[in-house]
């Protein structure tokens, strides 16, 4: 195998899907378990759906996921340009060579003439395609003499470059993933190359700079599928060497059929996009990974995942890991359904992997000025006790509350199963008895605890359910010792008298 050279190619249309990044990190996974390039090139030729800011949007969170180009606009490289937009110059010159071969034509058909047709073919009950049997009746450069050709061009009338599909040939299509399929030439049409702005469309431009950039394997989505015949024959045309080519399949929504979209991710209330995109428009914020408290290697494992599978079903890889294992046949032919509740799976356990330490720093930038009376000793005991708990950095606050505030009311279906009439009185005996405990730490609270309510000839529930419920406002959260512990002998003692004085 000649060096391997892979390009994730987006258009700035709109915020990167999750189906794009995993597109890119399959290409990247593929280049570098080869010792490969990986190539980021900006195909910004659709103009009239150009979006502003899309470009370093796809730079960003390409960054953020790990997923480092290396070439780019922003890298650079020796096949610079990487914006299509900016390789005008090498598409013209391609053209003039395709030009010269019997497999493009110019078109001068207006949009209103092919719109006439093509209502004439729908009242015969037809689908109107301009193809090898409608290209000899209509306004291109295989019906008009050559000085007619001229003379539409020299008057400036708009053309269209259209490739010229062969009449009936069996293209022989191979996939790395699909395996091998065939389609007849009859079955495809004539394919627009150039608009008529001059501007290359996806399928020109494309196979131009793959074959420029030296691209040795084309990954991409199935949709691209239809579209790989014309391009076999594109190269064909060219006298090019093709490079190999893997579509891949979709990523499925949650429930139901079909592609994973935006709107089941508001139904569903789960991000499809790596980070949040502003609608320049609307204003409307589309929210991402990154800022609903993904870790960008645990969203990362998660969108590998989808479509692949590593040796013995291993689901946690580092991106190293996932470097050494990704293999392209083993990507899987199916669509692959997203889960939210895997997708935070992953989560949890990438926070069960971090250090106190470390989750200290993420939660100190999440928190502001929250936390600034507290001492990181003390933060750090919280997080220890409530990082197994949580999905996401920001839940060790959340689902921690208690920690930071006293509870100003208490849950009634708590009061209902933990308090009754004797709880106040068992609450105000036990305070003074944790009053007198002279070491206030977990296990000294307690073996405290035990032996009031040994003393009093209490069931343990009789005595942690009403003091959990004091110190919480309701049952929730890690051991009552180390809720004790954590909230110091004078904090916890005044919520215990304000839960006799104020729980009914």
């Amino acid at each position: 195998m000649s060096k391997v050279r892979v390009r994730f190619a987006p258009s700035p249309t709109g915020p990167l899907h999750l189906g794009g990044v995993r597109t890119a990190l399959y290409d990247y996974l593929f280049a570098k378990n080869h010792g490969g390039d990986f190539v980021l090139r900006i195909e910004d030729t659709d103009t009239a759906r150009f979006v502003e800011g899309a470009e370093e949007y796809i730079m960003e969170a390409l960054e953020w996921c790990g997923i480092i180009p290396d070439e780019s606009p922003k890298h650079g490289g020796k096949f610079a340009p990487y914006r299509q937009s900016e390789r005008r110059d090498i598409y013209d010159r391609h053209l003039v060579e395709l030009l010269k071969t019997d497999y493009a034509y110019i078109a001068f058909d207006t949009p209103e003439e092919l719109d006439e047709i093509r209502n004439e073919f729908e009242k015969n009950g037809e689908v109107f395609a301009y193809n090898y049997i409608t290209r000899n009746r209509l306004k291109n450069s295989l019906t008009l003499s050559k000085e007619e050709v001229e003379q539409l061009k020299k008057d400036n009338v708009p053309y269209v470059v259209r490739f010229k599909m062969p009449i009936d040939r069996v293209l022989n299509l191979e996939d790395i993933i699909r395996g091998n399929s065939a389609v007849n030439t009859n079955t495809l049409d004539d394919k627009v190359l150039i608009k008529n702005d001059g501007m290359p469309t996806y399928h020109f431009a494309n196979v131009v700079d793959d074959h420029e950039m030296e691209i040795s394997h084309v990954i991409r989505g199935e949709e691209w599928l239809p579209s790989l015949g014309l391009h076999y024959l594109l190269y064909e045309a060219m006298g090019w060497e093709k490079p190999e080519f893997a579509h891949l399949s979709l990523i499925l929504k949650p429930e139901g059929k079909g592609k994973l979209s935006k709107r089941d991710g508001d139904k569903f209330g789960f991000p499809v996009f790596p980070l949040d995109f502003k609608d320049q428009e609307t204003g409307a914020i589309s929210k991402g990974y990154r800022e609903s408290g993904y870790f960008p290697e645990a969203f990362l494992n998660m969108v590998a995942l989808l479509g692949w599978s590593p040796a013995n079903d291993r689901e946690l890889l580092t991106l190293k890991e996932m470097i050494q294992e990704f293999d392209l046949y083993k990507v899987h032919k199916a669509g692959a359904r997203f889960s939210k509740d895997k997708a935070e799976w992953f989560n949890q356990e990438y926070l069960k992997l971090k250090s106190p330490e470390e989750v200290l720093i993420i939660l100190k930038e999440l928190g502001g000025d929250k936390f600034q009376n507290y001492s990181d000793e003390k933060l750090l005991k919280i997080i220890s006790l409530m990082k197994e708990r949580a999905t996401f950095v920001q839940d060790i606050y959340t689902q921690g509350l208690f920690f930071f505030r006293s509870p100003t009311d208490y849950e009634e279906k708590a009061v209902k199963k933990a308090w009754n009439e004797s709880a106040a009185e068992i609450i105000s005996e036990l305070c003074a008895h944790l009053d007198k405990v002279e070491k206030f730490e977990a296990e000294d609270l307690k073996n405290s605890i035990h032996h009031f309510a040994e003393s009093k000839s209490l069931g343990m529930g009789k005595v942690m359910m009403p003091l959990r419920l004091a110190l919480v406002g309701e049952l929730k959260g890690p051991d009552v010792p180390d809720i004790l512990e954590i909230l110091g002998k004078e904090v916890s003692l005044a919520r215990l008298q304000n839960a006799v004085n104020n729980i009914s």
